[in-house]
Formats: C-alpha cells, structure tokens, sequence
C-alpha cells in the first residue's frame, strides 16, 4: 500500500481546528482509496515563538523536507506576535526554501453557497508567483525614530521567475478552458511590469492554443467583480496576486472556501496546501470556523499526490455537503458539524 508523509502544522487560533477537520477528511478517504496517510504534527507558531523565540526551529526546514506534502492551518497572533515577525519566520521561508514558485487559488461557487455577485458560474484559477517580485524582502531602513528616517522595500523580478510562472500560467491554462489573463501595472512600473508583459508576449509563441490577454491590475480587480465569467486563468506577481485572490475569495462567499496550494512543481521539495484564511483569534474557541477551505486544500494535496480519484471524491463530498445547506452560512454550523457531513458524505 502507497503511504504518504504529511507534515501537520496547525498553527495557530482556528488553524488548530480546520487542520484537525481536514485530517479527519483525509484519513477517511485514504482508508477507502487503497493508500495510507501519516501525519507528523509540528507545533510551529506563535506561542512556539514565545516560548522559544523563533517561528520554528533552525532546523525546521531540513525537517519538513523528509514529508511528501506540507497541510498548514493558520499561523498568526498579532497581539502576541507581529505578523511581519510570524510571516517572515515560517510561511515565507518554506515557500522560498522548497521554491513553491506557484502558489495556486482556485475561486468558484459551491453548491448551496451565495456570494455577493449577481454572476455564479464563474470559474476562476489564480495563479501567483511565490517567491520573489514584491515580497522578496530587499530593502531596509535607516535613522529610525528619527525625521529623517527612511524605508526602502524592493522588488526582484528575474527572468527566470517569471518565466517559470507564466510558463506555468500558460499550461494550466492550456489543461482548462484555453484562456490566460496575465496582470500588471505597465502604465505606472515602466521596468517590472513592462519586463512582465514582454516575457508574456515571448511565450504566448509557443502557446498558440491559448488566448492572452495582459490586463492592469485595478481593470482586473472590476473585471473579477464585474464580469468574472469571462475570466479562466489569472496569472499574476507575489503582490498582484495576493491581492487579487482576496477578491476572489470575497465573490467565492467568503475566506472559509479559500483554498490555496505552495506548488514546487518540478517536486524536488514537498509543495504546502494551506486555506487562506487566517488564524481568527477573535472566534478561536467557539469551535464555529468554517473548515471547507482547509478540506479543499486537502484535496489539492491528494491530487499533487497523484491521488486524482481521492481528491475527486473529496471535492464531491464537500459539494454534497454545501448542497444541503451545511456549511454555507456563517457561524451556523459547528466546525465538528460540518466535517461530520463532509465525511458521511464520503460513505
């Protein structure tokens, strides 16, 4: 029987809740599917870091590196823990360190859930670059406390990046509906994003199937609200993306669908599966948070793990689940309620 190592880190606040629920989904599916999960829980976050000093330890990223795939909760506490202090040591590191280069959001109705659009047949995949552009963490600061003081936050764009991200645009694009939507603001960064749009129209030769359309980043953000049934795949840098899939979630019905994967996709390193949503402190022990976005992302771990069918059955468990109205309104249903559906579901 094929076993899979999965490195569990829950994080913080509900992230403790949602990867426990996802877990449960997962074993669940592995045990009628023909494999095996093992889950190795880390205690990595922020009252690690209180307690040590560190987000993990010095070693931590040569021990996840042994593990088939990451399943990441949430991780954030910002009255205990600064988030630039909780995001810069643990998320960032393992994305950059195992070159999760694509950072994967798709963006769809489910069954049973309403968003705030009048549209519902969209169908949206959001393609971010990981590891460098606007949050590469070049720059620093100088005179602080002082009138003279100074930031300086630079962008790093490569050829190599960004090639290997639209590249990677291009074919999932190629896998679905034949359309790219490639983004940025040429108008206004004349060196970055116009570097962007000429490897886009490089490589659109070599994707004569697909239909490219580059667009700035404030018309693709009306676009997605606007008109998002035109769109398919979205490609887009650290930041445009990161910003763009908030909009995202927002017409999905909500972060609690948010799902989102780190993919190294030449697999020389485990790739991360994470919901986008954060730790929630503020409802952390209600047990009410919403574990559908972790349980999606789980089914994107299965079928980077190759386990399409596993992954398949999930996705229609969770779409059986929303059709009967569980898990579609927020804070009605219980965290333990809705992954119970989920599982019967799966049965």
């Amino acid at each position: 029987m094929k076993t899979y190592s999965i490195a569990l880190i829950p994080g913080d606040g509900i992230g403790r809740d949602v990867t426990a629920s996802a877990w449960t989904v997962l074993e669940t599916v592995a045990k009628h599917s023909g494999f095996a999960l093992t889950g190795t829980e880390l205690p990595w976050s922020c009252r690690f870091f209180k307690e040590t000093g560190r987000m993990m330890p010095e070693d931590g990223i040569e021990t996840l590196r042994r593990f088939d795939a990451i399943l990441l909760g949430a991780v954030g506490w910002p009255t205990e823990v600064p988030d630039s202090v909780s995001l810069h040591g643990l998320l960032l590191p393992i994305r950059k360190a195992f070159v999760q280069y694509a950072n994967i959001r798709p963006h769809r109705l489910l069954p049973g859930v309403r968003g705030p659009l009048r549209a519902e047949s969209f169908d949206i995949l959001c393609i971010r670059e990981n590891t460098e552009g606007e949050y590469s963490g070049a720059g620093g600061r100088v005179h602080q406390g002082t009138l003279d003081e100074v930031a300086v936050e630079t962008s790093i764009f490569t050829r190599a990046g960004v090639e290997r991200i639209l590249r990677f645009g291009f074919e999932q694009a190629r896998a679905r509906r034949g359309r790219l939507a490639s983004v940025t603001k040429s108008n206004a960064q004349k060196y970055s994003m116009v570097f962007w749009d000429e490897i886009t129209r490089k490589l659109a030769a070599d994707y004569p199937d697909v239909d490219v359309t580059s667009y700035h980043v404030d018309a693709l953000a009306a676009r997605m609200i606007m008109d998002p049934q035109s769109l398919d795949v979205v490609v887009a840098s650290n930041l445009f993306g990161d910003i763009l899939t908030d909009i995202g979630a927002a017409i999905q019905g909500g972060l609690g669908y948010a799902a989102s994967a780190n993919i190294n996709p030449d697999r020389s390193a485990p790739s991360m599966f994470e919901p986008v949503h954060g730790s929630a402190p503020d409802i952390a022990h209600l047990g009410i948070a919403n574990p559908i976005a972790a349980i999606w992302s789980g089914a994107m771990m299965l079928e980077h793990l190759g386990e399409k069918d596993a992954a398949g059955r999930v996705m229609n468990a969770i779409e059986a689940t929303t059709a009967r109205g569980v898990g579609t309104t927020a804070g009605k249903d219980r965290t333990d309620a809705i992954t119970s559906a989920v599982v019967a579901a799966l049965t």
